[in-house]
């Protein structure tokens, strides 16, 4: 048997300690949300939603590493999200208003990511991000480790506000009301700007263009926007019941903003966007023009079309 290469060991050296720290992370934001929390035999009950996120993944990463298949990584964090939240409230003793609405703000959250990535995936055949590491099982399991640390940290609000102990509850008010109204612009928003673009990607005269119509003429992540909305919403809806190192779930609307704008959303994406047409004089107008996230209110000027 040939010896690892230095650069396979440093691979995995770099794997295993993602591996680590994700866990880590997930174990100290368990043991903060779990503050004031309700219990089941003794364990803490947003403990247990942390723990069952991560195992959740390690179990569906075991068939996928098999099988060398990327296809269900998607739908099996959405899976998380929705069933991981649904056991939440009907565990949960005697669960409020709020502890419903925030159950069913993640779950319905949930299954339309679900759907719409799983379609992607489907009709793309495959996920380029996933062909390097596939063959890999310790890189394989970090990003299924890792989208475990993800679930957790993004829905930390609503999971620990729904494991709250029931003398910590506060009744529905205005900030609760606020709450909703963000989370309903920012599901409206991310919906729209999707089918805006699925429109755009599924007319074949523009698969060599880049869309700046709808949504997308006034920001050029429209989709992102509504995503960090919709988490700012679960937050605020959920705010009212924290106290103390509950406070942790702060971290669910600023994971995703971090995540978004300075790890693997938007900066991906602006990448590929100018190695494919930044040297078009159109594209470099509309990026000049055209605000990365937050949308402009006022109306884009008009633009020559492209030849």
């Amino acid at each position: 048997m040939s010896s690892p290469t230095p650069t396979n060991a440093k691979s995995s050296r770099s794997s295993l300690i993602a591996i680590i720290v994700a866990l880590v992370i997930g174990a100290l934001v368990a043991i903060a949300g779990s503050q004031h929390g309700e219990t089941i035999g003794g364990i803490p009950l947003f403990a247990i939603a942390v723990a069952a996120a991560f195992a959740i993944q390690v179990i569906a990463f075991i068939p996928a590493m098999l099988l060398r298949t990327e296809r269900f990584f998607d739908l099996t964090g959405s899976l998380t999200f929705f069933v991981i939240s649904g056991a939440l409230v009907l565990l949960a003793p005697m669960p409020d208003a709020r502890s419903w609405i925030l159950a069913a703000m993640v779950m319905l959250w949930a299954v339309r990511l679900g759907s719409f990535l799983a379609l992607r995936v489907h009709k793309a055949g495959s996920d380029g991000r996933f062909d390097a590491i596939k063959g890999s099982p310790l890189r394989f399991l970090q990003v299924w480790v890792i989208q475990g640390a993800w679930v957790s940290l993004t829905a930390a609000a609503a999971w620990i506000a729904i494991s709250t102990d029931a003398g910590s509850r506060a009744p529905i008010g205005w900030l609760t009301i606020v709450g909703i109204i963000v989370w309903v612009i920012g599901m409206a928003i991310e919906i729209v700007a999707d089918a805006q673009k699925s429109a755009f990607r599924a007319d074949p005269s523009n698969r060599h263009e880049f869309i700046r119509t709808g949504l997308w003429s006034r920001s050029r992540h429209p989709n992102y926007f509504g995503e960090i909305v919709i988490w700012v919403g679960v937050f605020l809806t959920a705010a009212p019941v924290l106290a103390g190192w509950q406070w942790v779930a702060l971290l669910s609307p600023l994971f995703v903003i971090l995540l978004l704008t300075r790890v693997s959303g938007i900066p991906l994406l602006e990448a590929r966007a100018e190695e494919k047409w930044g040297d078009r004089a159109d594209y470099r107008e509309y990026r000049e023009q055209t605000p990365a996230l937050i949308p402009r209110l006022t109306r884009p000027r008009a633009r020559a079309t492209a030849s």
